[in-house]
């Protein structure tokens, strides 16, 4: 059984070779067999739309544009000279700038570690209230305390029937005012 559609020679003048499957040039539009399909091997004349390499500048990573005849590395390096926008402080960029608060502390953090009373700036090591002698707007409490705060303060609540709850969320302060009159009650 033979397919005579299949294939077709290999446009190099030298090989000619019938290729079932030929592989089609994207620059200049023959088809070559396996041997010859690369620009070089079949001297291709239209490489140079396909194979064209735009420099980037070092300094600054912006394509710079090459005419046809000019050398990339002169190109380059009129670039540099010229109109390069490089800006070595902008390259040099401080990472760490999230100074902690802390007297005599001269550490700093990638990220902003924000006390919850004070909304300071902190350290890792000095992060907790109790650690950087918070003066925030309530007493500086675990979150074991808290919630040992909220529990207490719910059952008295329920117990001395007071329906609403403080909407700055100081339970604390609402739990020894309700102690404090019913001592002087």
């Amino acid at each position: 059984m033979e397919l005579p559609d299949l294939g077709g020679p290999c446009s190099e003048p030298a090989c000619r070779r019938w290729d079932f499957l030929p592989l089609k040039c994207n620059a200049c539009g023959e088809a070559f067999c396996k041997d010859h399909i690369r620009y070089d091997d079949h001297k291709c004349r239209s490489a140079y739309k396909k194979n064209a390499q735009v420099p980037v500048c070092p300094l600054c990573n912006a394509p710079i544009p090459v005419r046809k005849g000019e050398t990339p590395d002169a190109v380059v390096g009129a670039h540099i000279d010229k109109n390069c926008k490089y800006n070595p402080a902008q390259q040099k960029q401080r990472i760490f700038t999230n100074k902690c608060l802390k007297p005599g502390c001269k550490r700093k953090e990638l990220m902003k570690v924000v006390c919850e009373q004070c909304n300071g700036n902190f350290c890792i090591k000095h992060r907790h209230p109790l650690d950087h002698d918070c003066k925030g707007s309530s007493h500086p409490i675990s979150k074991a305390g808290y919630a040992a705060l909220m529990r207490a303060s719910e059952t008295a609540l329920k117990s001395t029937g007071v329906i609403g709850m403080p909407s700055n969320g100081s339970l604390q302060h609402n739990r020894y005012k309700l102690q404090h009159e019913k001592n002087q009650g």
